[in-house]
């Protein structure tokens, strides 16, 4: 049997933990004219759920990481390079020939892929993502409804402080296309989304995504160790117990242990040497973080991973407010009920360090 535990790309198929429920709220909003806001911290699951929803839909999905983008002219570009991969470019040739800006497209011949661009000279013009923009609403309306996913969406702030406000103008009139914007940063979020101020105000269906119930992973967890170990509850349970039910790291920390128990049996001790394991293979890597913060985001994270109270610490309260605003921005720290660290091997590493 292949290890059934996966992590670190997108997660579909019989990877995909549960979401029922939160795959058919998707569902209705993109099935209706209305537009989807999916928050969450990074790598709880956004892309795999949105991924497994979309996959099903006899529709062209375009998607686009703005983290990846460095400008307007770029955004533009990687989005109407997507939309050039599930539409053919002599279907759209005559479109794109009425752009303002024409881009320059290339076959690469390296990739087998297109290479777009706009003019090396010009620079950053709203009317070249207008006119893609306008071209996705234009092939939902002659062929089939397009939905447009815009990953980490609050990043759109530092690429234009005017482009949020742009945006809004143009897609607000698009009655062809579903928009869908997955954001991890919640504060930025909701400052776009809920603040009456903001161009998007109430936008769209405002979602949060939420950890994996514990039993329905417990669940999921205990059926996959069953073909290696008869202890799956005791090992399912420790797992749960290390990773508070954090997507990404219960599924690397259940990969890693299911590989070592398809060639070893299970003692009291595979737990830990588990953990030891992945946290050897990530020491340089912590190492390097550690040494990146300045010392009130060390104090602010040695007093977190000993589970004391921020109260305790020596620090004005408005220098606290500020660490932790910084360390949630930088990903180190995630908002629940209380502040907890992103990576539980790292805060492990951190307890063990000190």
């Amino acid at each position: 049997m292949k290890n059934p535990f996966k992590f670190g790309t997108v997660v579909d198929k019989e990877h995909f933990t549960n979401r029922i429920e939160e795959q058919q709220e998707v569902r209705n909003v993109i099935d209706s004219n209305n537009h989807l806001i999916l928050i969450s911290p990074r790598r709880y699951g956004k892309t795999s759920l949105i991924k497994n929803v979309t996959s099903h839909l006899d529709r062209p999905i375009i998607s686009l990481d703005i983290q990846l983008t460095t400008g307007i002219n770029d955004f533009a570009s990687q989005l109407l390079k997507r939309v050039l991969k599930i539409n053919p470019y002599e279907k759209l040739k005559h479109f794109i020939a009425q752009f303002r800006i024409v881009p320059t497209i290339e076959l690469n011949p390296l990739t087998g892929g297109m290479d777009i661009s706009f003019r090396p000279s010009e620079k950053d013009n709203f009317a070249t993502l207008e006119d893609v923009l306008n071209l996705i609403e234009k092939i939902g309306k002659q062929w089939k409804r397009p939905i447009v996913v815009l990953d980490e969406f609050q990043e759109l702030v530092s690429l234009d402080k005017n482009l949020l406000k742009q945006l809004r103008s143009v897609i607000q009139h698009h009655k062809n296309v579903n928009y869908v914007f997955l954001g991890s940063l919640e504060s930025m979020m909701k400052t776009i989304f809920e603040s009456k101020k903001s161009p998007f105000y109430h936008f769209g269906h405002l979602m949060y995504l939420e950890k994996i119930p514990y039993v329905d992973f417990y669940a999921y967890l205990s059926t996959g160790f069953d073909h290696v170990t008869i202890q799956k509850d005791e090992i399912s349970k420790d797992i749960l117990d290390f990773t508070d039910c954090h997507p990404y790291y219960t599924q690397q920390l259940a990969y890693y242990c299911w590989t070592h128990l398809e060639k070893n049996p299970y003692s009291e001790t595979t737990f830990q040497s588990v953990i030891y394991q992945i946290i050897q293979v990530h020491d340089t890597d912590y190492e390097r973080l550690w040494n990146t913060l300045n010392n009130t985001d060390k104090k602010l994270l040695i007093n977190l991973s000993m589970n004391e109270s921020l109260d305790a610490l020596p620090l004005p309260t408005s220098t606290v407010y500020s660490g932790i605003k910084r360390l949630i921005t930088s990903g180190y720290l995630i908002k629940n009920k209380s502040f907890e660290f992103d990576d539980p091997f790292f805060k492990h590493w951190l307890r063990n360090r000190r």
